[in-house]
């Protein structure tokens, strides 16, 4: 009885990161159509996560990193997202009706260049007596990691959804997006400070800070 785990919006400069799992008896169980979430339009993973959240067969697991935490001084991503895989793990085992057996396994999309050293991290931070693996690519490769990137994405996506609903357009949250960039920008204009969902510690919020502290100089 195997879970898979992965994360969304590990890079992004704007907001919250999130991490899945999900638990079922048999990868058979899984909703046809399941693929890396990065392989399916917006509206497709919405109605699969829908049906993997509603398959009493399944259990699932979502854990948040808010940009509080991402931005703590006594933090790294990599630590979080170990945290992140950890947490979801434990979320979706709470939700089975029987204890878990221990031949469980939980296969992650490894967050680590190192592979095996993510592996032995989320296995550290994991309450669960469980064995962890993880390998790259894994969300293209398996189909239960590529359910848990589906609904980490669509938690991901519904968070962005909810900033823009309050702030306006502000794009993916990542740093490569023009239209996150313009929002930002425009913003610390305007406010003469950073979003609050903004993670403050990423070089791109200190550029553009300084670029506008720049311009206000250069007025003078």
């Amino acid at each position: 009885m195997p879970f898979g785990v992965d994360e969304a919006g590990k890079g992004p400069v704007f907001g919250s990161m999130f991490a899945a799992a999900v638990w079922a008896p048999t990868r058979d169980a899984l909703p046809d159509g399941v693929a890396d979430s990065k392989r399916l339009s917006p509206g497709r993973r919405e109605t699969l996560a829908e049906n993997i959240r509603a398959d009493a067969r399944l259990r699932v697991g979502v854990a948040e990193i808010s940009t509080d935490r991402i931005d703590a001084p006594d933090t790294d991503m990599n630590g979080l997202t170990v945290k992140a895989h950890a947490s979801a793990l434990e979320g979706a085992a709470s939700g089975c009706d029987e204890p878990l057996p221990k031949s469980t396994t939980a296969h992650c999309d490894a967050c680590d260049t190192d592979a095996d050293r993510f592996a032995r991290r989320v296995t550290d931070a994991c309450t669960l007596e469980t064995t962890i693996e993880a390998t790259h690519g894994a969300d293209d490769d398996d189909l239960l990691v590529g359910a848990a990137s589906i609904v980490a994405k669509v938690a991901r996506d519904a968070h962005v959804a909810a900033i823009a609903d309050e702030y306006g357009e502000v794009g993916s949250g990542y740093p490569s997006d023009p239209t996150t960039r313009a929002f930002l920008e425009e913003y610390v204009a305007r406010y003469d400070e950073l979003p609050p969902f903004a993670r403050a510690s990423w070089s791109t919020c200190a550029d553009v800070l300084a670029d506008a502290e720049q311009t206000g100089l250069e007025q003078f």
